[in-house]
């Protein structure tokens, strides 16, 4: 057969760097996710690819991840709200924290607090941030479109291969039940003494051996197509599995946009170009947060704290009672004790947890400036590497519109030459058919000899396979600027 991988050839021309190949599952999503039944589709297999593509699951686990990234850039301008409590135990000489007396006992004691803390100002880096995280989260999800894509693309080239090879593997057989036929009829002469010459039934059945060999190789093309179309959707190999023939119509038409038109079409259209804008934009603020960290930054805080110690007593007044002296006074011949004062009694308690928590609350609050002056200079080292970044993704952004334009021009005059030759071997089946058909005429006649047969009837084999080839690359070169233009079909 002849350009059998005319497909591989093509693949690497047209989507170099772009297409992805079939790949095991992630971890939880095994080869079955999907059952293609009797009859797979091509838009069947396109959304099972996409479903069991590890690089598709990846980029939507990359698109995951940026949205976390971005509600965490978010929720940075909330308040922090923090709560504290430590427990200690002295033992032997230690402070009692409620009377600051130092004293020989096993004391615990503990303080606890919760507190609030909010940005005021912090040179923008969180709304800047904000922006960074929300550009970076749409490039991951131009990034995920652009994988499906790419799978679809991978599909839709194996698709078109498998029922190239069928249409290959049944001109093979015509060719062999055509040869068969002639071989029949001159071995029937040849039993009945009515051969003139031995060597076209020989010719014949030598040309018959080969299309058995042309069949045999078919099928091994077809059935090779058959599992490279079930390695890209992941799933267990199906041998008798049915295949759309009319997934794809044929349409001879002079394209009538440019090349650079068709350009200007995808750079509004394609998701890698949009992803490559998008992240220049996210590294743009990326250095704006890099830059913010020179500023002074201001917050507000406040806090709730309270103590307890277990050392902690309170006197609680009891009753009054006279406080005598050893002195007297004489009255009238009588003795009266002199009374010194009166004295407060009380009543040591030891204050319970409870007590100490509510009593010993105290509340602050205030404002915090930072202004920083010098960090290790990783502020400005931190500036450098934002500046590099942000180059690096212009380069990329640069370097992925060009390579754009260059495989669009490819496609574009591969397309034209794929149209054209489409068109030419026409015009050489119609041309060959008719040789064959008044060669064969003649030759059952006994006219010409064998060697004249089979050099029309390799022509004639030969422009069928050609022209077979022909549609589905001219289908492959149409699809593919469909792709540039955003309006790709699966049918």
């Amino acid at each position: 057969m002849h350009k059998q991988n005319f497909f591989g050839l093509l693949i690497i021309v047209l989507f170099s760097g772009n297409i992805v190949y079939g790949q095991t599952a992630p971890s939880g999503q095994g080869a079955n996710a999907e059952d293609p039944g009797s009859m797979l589709s091509l838009s069947q297999a396109v959304k099972i690819a996409i479903k069991n593509n590890l690089a598709v699951n990846q980029a939507d686990l990359q698109m995951q991840s940026g949205k976390i990234n971005l509600n965490q850039a978010w929720d940075n301008m909330l308040p922090t709200i923090n709560g504290s409590a430590t427990q200690n135990r002295g033992i032997g000489r230690s402070l009692n924290t409620y009377s600051y007396t130092y004293t020989n006992a096993t004391i615990n004691s503990g303080t606890y607090g919760i507190s609030a803390n909010l940005p005021l100002f912090s040179g923008l880096t969180l709304q800047n941030a904000i922006r960074q995280y929300g550009y970076a989260y749409d490039a991951s999800k131009m990034d995920l479109q652009q994988q499906k894509e790419n799978i679809t693309l991978s599909v839709l080239l194996a698709y078109l291969q498998v029922l190239s090879s069928q249409d290959q593997l049944n001109i093979a057989r015509e060719q062999a039940v055509i040869d068969a036929k002639q071989v029949d009829r001159l071995d029937a002469q040849n039993k009945e003494g009515a051969l003139l010459l031995l060597s076209n039934l020989t010719d014949l059945r030598g040309q018959y051996s080969g299309d058995e060999v042309n069949i045999a190789s078919a099928i091994n093309t077809l059935e090779a197509a058959k599992v490279n179309l079930f390695q890209l959707l992941n799933i267990p190999y199906k041998k008798d599995v049915e295949y759309d023939r009319g997934a794809f119509s044929l349409q001879l038409n002079d394209q009538q946009q440019s090349s650079d038109s068709i350009y200007q079409t995808a750079l509004h259209t394609l998701p890698s170009i949009k992803s490559t804008d998008l992240k220049v934009k996210s590294y743009q603020k990326a250095l704006a947060v890099a830059r913010g960290q020179y500023f002074p930054s201001l917050s507000f805080g406040v806090g709730i704290n309270t103590n307890y110690t277990q050392g902690a007593t309170q006197n609680d007044p009891t009753t009054i009672s006279d406080n005598p002296t050893n002195n007297y006074v004489n009255v009238a011949g009588s003795k009266y004790t002199v009374i010194a004062a009166q004295q407060q009694n009380f009543n040591t308690r030891t204050l319970s947890w409870g007590d100490q928590f509510k009593d010993n609350k105290y509340t602050n609050l205030g404002l915090t400036l930072s202004v920083p002056i010098l960090n290790n200079l990783r502020v400005r080292n931190n500036v450098k590497n934002a500046k590099l970044n942000l180059k690096n993704a212009e380069y990329n952004a640069n370097s992925t519109r060009l390579v754009l334009q260059q495989n669009v021009e490819l496609a574009y005059q591969n397309m034209i030459a794929a149209y054209k030759q489409y068109k030419s071997y026409l015009d050489q089946v119609a041309a060959y058919g008719e040789s064959f058909r008044t060669t064969e005429i003649r030759f059952n006649e006994g006219v010409i000899n064998s060697d004249v047969y089979v050099i029309a009837k390799n022509n004639i084999d030969r422009a069928n396979t050609n022209l077979s080839q022909a549609k589905y690359i001219y289908i492959l070169r149409t699809k593919v600027l469909e792709y540039y233009q955003g309006r790709l079909t699966l049918n």
